[in-house]
């Protein structure tokens, strides 16, 4: 079966509204490498959108999962409960950060995270209303979506939205937002539109992931936390994308002297299976009735037992070092190839999320066709990269912590080459 005969049957019998980027089909993968049904190989710099941290079939958990195989596949945890569930819970509750009594529940998607995190915020607090930023993304769900502060694609023909959800501007200096001018909108919306009494939560992800890598910066943090302590509100970070070492730290809150009150968790925690997780003070999530959280597949045994085996791998890998090395290169070859293409407007990121920005060198704005024309060159000479942001005129990195050295710098060698044309 060849890719183009894929393709037509692909759109004879899916939907349009799951875009889908390549136009090739895959048919094996391993670490950091992908081969398609013609066997043309690809260089994968997307791990799925931050899912494989840990790599393609890493053999730890590929061992992993077939040992749970061999035991059973699902009772559906509040039915029969299990160990792996247990532990694994022990085991988030002792890396994340905060010293206090910690909970965690687990589902099957980040944007699940989401909305029983403002679930645990509105019966916690018994408050109603939530604040996310611009450029934020939380998840396709109504709940998802309304939190989102991007509407092109995510919203486009989908409302309306819960109610008492409200945005604040992100603090972005490229784009002209300080930290000042974002604090000061808070301040605005608490005048304007809720009292902050009636707020539960507010939420955000500390480098926005689709939003285009945007590093919150520590004053804006520490003034959240601050805000949040003088109105009662709950802090909830959504490290879905940001997660398990691929800032430099297990989780990117721990860049700053900042301790969230929740912390939503996906992607990277199985290494592709479909597991994420809520964890945070124990009193909070001890808030909700019996049977108010949960779900039929949430904390999957397969899911589970991957997900013991990921943290067993960051551990004795030392991906979280290797997160700031892998990085620490990137951003240098970005930085000298900046001196050449004009286009760069910024390179950022911590650890290895990674991101660069480009703009019109005349006008200094947005160039999303540069940033298309970029992925474009790299996919034709085998090196898989993804677009975000508002403007969608970034491209960010998310290769596995684990790739080889070898496989980063042929990567490398390309990326240089496709901004240079």
């Amino acid at each position: 079966m060849t890719n183009a005969e894929l393709q037509q049957r692909k759109n004879a019998a899916t939907p349009r509204g799951v875009g889908v980027m390549c136009n090739f089909f895959a048919q094996r993968a391993l670490n950091a490498e992908l081969w398609d049904v013609e066997n043309r190989r690809y260089i994968d710099f997307a791990s799925g959108i931050a899912v494989l941290n840990t790599g393609h079939r890493h053999p730890r958990l590929v061992a992993a999962i077939e040992e749970q195989l061999g035991r059973f596949t699902h009772t559906a945890y509040q039915i029969v409960p299990y160990e792996g569930y247990v532990t694994l819970a022990e085991r988030i509750n002792a890396i994340a950060p905060g010293d206090f009594d910690k909970k965690t529940a687990f589902f099957s998607t980040g944007a699940e995270a989401v909305e029983n995190a403002i679930k645990v915020a509105r019966s916690a607090t018994g408050r109603p209303a939530v604040i996310a930023f611009t450029g934020g993304f939380h998840g396709r769900t109504m709940m998802g979506m309304a939190l989102t502060g991007k509407v092109a694609p995510y919203k486009l023909g989908f409302g309306p939205f819960p109610a008492e959800v409200y945005h604040a501007p992100f603090p972005v200096a490229l784009h002209g937002v300080t930290v000042e001018q974002s604090l000061a909108a808070l301040q605005t919306l608490f005048k304007a539109d809720v009292d902050p009494r009636r707020v539960a939560a507010i939420i955000l992800e500390p480098v926005q992931g689709e939003g285009g890598f945007h590093v919150a910066p520590p004053a804006f943090m520490e003034s959240l936390r601050a805000l949040c302590d003088e109105h009662g509100i709950l802090l909830v970070c959504d490290e879905v994308q940001t997660g398990f070492a691929r800032t430099g730290k297990m989780f990117a809150i721990e860049h700053y002297a900042v301790v969230p009150d929740l912390i939503t968790m996906a992607k990277s925690l199985a290494g592709g299976m479909p597991l994420s997780a809520l964890c945070g003070r124990a009193e909070l999530m001890d808030a909700p009735a019996p049977g108010g959280l949960g779900g039929t597949y949430a904390g999957n045994p397969l899911a589970i037992a991957s997900a013991h085996a990921v943290l067993d791998v960051i551990r004795d890998e030392n991906l979280v070092e290797r997160a700031n090395v892998l990085g620490n290169r990137l951003k240098e070859r970005l930085n000298t190839v900046r001196e050449r293409v004009r286009e760069i407007a910024e390179v950022r990121g911590l650890g290895a999320m990674v991101a660069v920005e480009f703009h019109d060198p005349a006008t200094r704005q947005p160039d999303a066709g540069f940033a298309r024309k970029v992925q474009a060159a790299a996919l034709e000479k085998g090196l898989l990269l993804l677009t975000c942001g508002t403007h969608a005129n970034v491209i960010r990195f998310l290769f596995p912590l684990t790739i080889e050295d070898a496989l980063m710098d042929e990567a490398l060698d390309i990326l240089e080459e496709v901004l240079g044309t």
